[in-house]
């Protein structure tokens, strides 16, 4: 009986002997599975979050990009639409005025000389027998008009000092002392012969060119100065000089105020010099006047 026992045991011993070395290899299998699902189910759930999170960033973008789309879109046409209104104030606006800085101007006024015309010195006393024979003596006082053309040359004087204008100034003068005076043919001819006793005027024209300097450019009062002009100096006949024409220089200074767009008002002195007289005609003396401008 015990060794039906003992032999029973041993049996069942070695049948779960065999039953666990059969179950050890299928559960360390079963185990190994399991953990390569769990590393595979790992790996897939990170490339899952990376995949959204890319999803998510590209969206994103896509977000940006439009809204700078947009945004381009608005200033563009921003700017299209204050180009056009500038544009449309640009043509309907009036057409900006030229500056006017040339002038023409007519003036005239008082001239004093420092010498009389005629003789009223020499052998036959105030005959008129002396410098000017056929001239009778006349007092160094007169009246002058003329004209003259500012040419304006450049508003810096030559880059040199801003705000103060250069021109070249044109004119001409007609200058009369008498409109009486007596011929001196009486002092020569016998008192009484036919044509002896004639009246004549005194008179004289001057054209010069001058350069002018003109302060204070672009106000209305503006001062001016000649420092030294050419003129030719024409005297008027009867006369026993040969010559009737000569030379001279001229200085002056002067103001003009702008009274309306265009149109300004002046005064201005200038004196006359001569190196030589015109064969014993003395042109030297100075003018005092007023001139009207005409802005071009």
């Amino acid at each position: 009986m015990i060794k039906k026992s003992t032999k029973a045991l041993g049996i069942a011993t070695a049948t779960l002997s065999l039953a666990g070395a059969l179950v050890a290899p299928q559960a360390m299998a079963q185990t190994q599975a399991e953990r390569v699902a769990d590393a595979t189910a790992k790996k897939t759930a990170a490339l899952e979050a990376q995949v959204n999170q890319m999803a998510s960033m590209m969206q994103a973008m896509q977000a940006e990009l439009s809204r700078v789309k947009e945004t381009a879109g608005g200033i563009s046409s921003a700017k299209v639409l204050e180009l056009d209104q500038w544009m449309a104030s640009v043509k309907n606006a009036p057409a900006a005025a030229a500056a006017k800085d040339n002038k023409v101007s007519v003036r005239g006024g008082f001239v004093g000389f420092n010498e009389a015309r005629g003789s009223g010195t020499g052998a036959a006393g105030s005959s008129g027998l002396g410098v000017d024979v056929l001239t009778s003596p006349t007092d160094e006082d007169g009246f002058y008009f003329g004209g003259a053309i500012d040419m304006n040359v450049n508003n810096d004087l030559f880059g040199l000092m801003d705000g103060t204008s250069f021109a070249i100034e044109l004119g001409f003068e007609y200058s009369e002392i008498a409109d009486d005076g007596v011929n001196g043919l009486p002092g020569v001819i016998a008192a009484g012969a036919a044509g002896a006793l004639q009246n004549n005027t005194v008179n004289m024209l001057r054209i010069s060119a001058a350069p002018k300097i003109k302060l204070m450019h672009g106000s209305k009062l503006r001062p001016w100065v000649i420092p030294m002009g050419l003129e030719i100096n024409v005297i008027g006949v009867p006369s026993d000089a040969v010559s009737v024409m000569g030379v001279g220089m001229l200085f002056g200074a002067g103001v003009d105020y702008d009274l309306i767009a265009g149109i300004s008002l002046g005064v201005d002195g200038r004196y006359h010099w001569s190196p030589d007289d015109i064969d014993g005609v003395e042109t030297d003396g100075f003018t005092l006047g007023g001139s009207v401008g005409f802005a071009w």
